[in-house]
């Protein structure tokens, strides 16, 4: 997976949209869209700006690699959508988790 693509989907999973993103940065929304779509460089200072931004480790916009200490940033992308459900919504999700712990590999 590419620079571009982690950075759209920790966007994403901040739920941010690409004018928010632009706004905070001090951007224009287009520019976002060229960076998330490859067209544009991206300098260290950026990367660095979008890892505080979307709460997620360098190396990873960088090269995917998580840092140890923080885990896996699925998990964390996860956690963010979890805390935007209802509770009804997560009592089903965690019925269905059950169900899949209860049908997978012993």
């Amino acid at each position: 997976m590419s620079i571009n693509i982690r950075l759209r989907e920790a966007r994403e999973a901040s739920g941010l949209s690409q004018g928010q993103v632009a706004k905070k940065m001090g951007m224009h929304r287009p520019t976002v869209t060229e960076i998330e779509a490859g067209r544009r460089k991206i300098s260290a200072a950026e990367i660095g700006e979008f890892s505080k931004l979307y709460d997620v480790p360098i190396d990873w916009i960088l090269d995917g690699v998580q840092e140890s200490e923080s885990g896996d940033t699925r998990l964390l992308f996860a956690a963010r959508e979890l805390s935007k459900m209802s509770n009804e919504d997560l009592d089903r999700l965690m019925s269905m988790l059950s169900m899949l712990r209860g049908t997978g590999k012993s």
